[in-house]
């Protein structure tokens, strides 16, 4: 038997895989964008409304939990809440989201750094979706997209 006959056997499962991964190019960036733009926007809008319920006890954690340095507890808490109700929408939108994405991995660093060091796993997941969306934009289904249809025209 010759050498090729022996070896296209073998030659059939990465064949098979090269196809397999070939499919998973097709799927659109706007589709992993517009994912992660999501579930940014429920992790943050989710903590902003827990935030908002009781301002007492959120205005307690900042002053004894989350000492943020070099900011007074009362501005950390107004800010964080603030970033916290004004990001998802833009996100969602799919509005500034380069921005919006840069600001929350802002915060989130602070969090991670200052606040609470051992949830890495879970702020490296967030700022994992927030590089993407800083690197590549919010995806052909974002306002941000849509400004850039409309600015393009404009400029003919």
């Amino acid at each position: 038997m010759s050498d090729v006959a022996i070896q296209r056997p073998a030659m059939l499962p990465v064949r098979m895989l090269n196809k397999l991964t070939g499919c998973f190019q097709l799927v659109p960036y706007w589709l992993v964008a517009l994912t992660a733009r999501a579930a940014l926007a429920q992790v943050f809008w989710s903590s902003a409304q827990t935030h908002l319920a009781n301002w007492d006890t959120t205005l307690y954690m900042f002053a004894n939990s989350y000492q943020v340095p070099l900011l007074p507890p009362v501005f950390s808490a107004y800010l964080s809440v603030t970033m916290e109700v004004a990001m998802p929408p833009l996100l969602l939108l799919g509005l500034a989201t380069r921005y919006a994405a840069l600001a929350l991995l802002g915060m989130t660093a602070v969090i991670e750094i200052f606040v609470y060091p051992q949830a890495w796993p879970t702020h490296i997941q967030w700022a994992a979706m927030m590089l993407v969306l800083i690197s590549q934009g919010g995806g052909a289904l974002s306002v941000d997209a849509l400004l850039k249809r409309f600015m393009g025209r404009g400029r003919k």
